[in-house]
């Protein structure tokens, strides 16, 4: 269930005492919160999710292994019918569930070394806690095509975590979905592969990451870190090795 409420005060904390201070509020926002009734009668609430693709906007770079995640927010926006049509806080945003649980897609429209300017005021704009707010990004040291989920970690010299780590008060404790784009082969520039499309090799394998993405990442908004996430990445990890 989705609740219409007033615009709140132009500054809030989170999680400590960090201030965004937003500009051209509309009149009206929609929060994001879930109350259902479980079969005894006992209502409950169910915290949302803030699931955060890391990108460039814009059509030249559509398709580049930088804006894989972008991606991974189109593949799930498709899959669980929630509609990327609101601009807010410097990210286009969509809001839905992925079961009962509500989740907030967003890909940040701001470059990439500024992700965090998104993704910290929308988390504070709708109370996600940070172990739910989930980034999505490309990860040279993996393989190509590799997925790996981790519920913390560093920002990996990845220039679009360290803005979000900055947004959030220098906190790393917020999971990851690491989408594998290998290293550039012998001297290329770093820059330059990262802006380069994918070969159709590559692309086949990307296409089928980005599918199991979806279903891991439901994994984990419905049932959290566990024993199949484990198994999943273990998975991930010989997945390319021939025996």
């Amino acid at each position: 269930m989705f609740y219409a409420i007033s615009p709140p005060k132009p500054c809030v904390s989170y999680p400590r005492s960090t201030c965004f201070r937003r500009a051209h509020l509309a009149p009206t926002w929609i929060r994001v919160s879930a109350k259902l009734a479980s079969p005894n009668g006992v209502e409950v609430e169910y915290t949302p999710w803030l699931i955060v693709g890391l990108g460039n906007p814009g059509n030249k770079y559509h398709g580049t292994r930088h804006n894989v995640g972008f991606e991974m927010i189109d593949r799930i926006s498709q899959e669980e019918g929630i509609l990327m049509n609101t601009i807010q806080s410097k990210a286009l945003i969509g809001i839905g569930s992925i079961g009962e649980v509500p989740v907030l897609l967003a890909k940040p429209q701001a470059y990439m070394n500024f992700s965090g300017e998104a993704v910290g005021p929308l988390a504070a704009y709708y109370q996600v806690p940070l172990r739910h707010i989930l980034l999505v990004y490309d990860e040279m040291s993996l393989p190509n095509g590799v997925l790996r989920l981790q519920p913390r970690g560093g920002h990996g010299l990845h220039n679009g975590v360290k803005s979000v780590m900055e947004h959030l008060d220098g906190l790393r404790e917020f999971p990851r979905c690491c989408i594998g784009i290998g290293n550039p082969p012998g001297t290329m520039d770093v820059k330059a592969y990262l802006l380069q499309k994918f070969s159709l090799e590559e692309r086949k394998q990307i296409d089928a990451a980005l599918e199991q993405g979806v279903e891991v990442l439901r994994t984990l908004v419905l049932a959290g870190f566990g024993g199949r996430i484990t198994r999943f990445n273990l998975g991930q990890k010989y997945k390319y090795h021939k025996v």
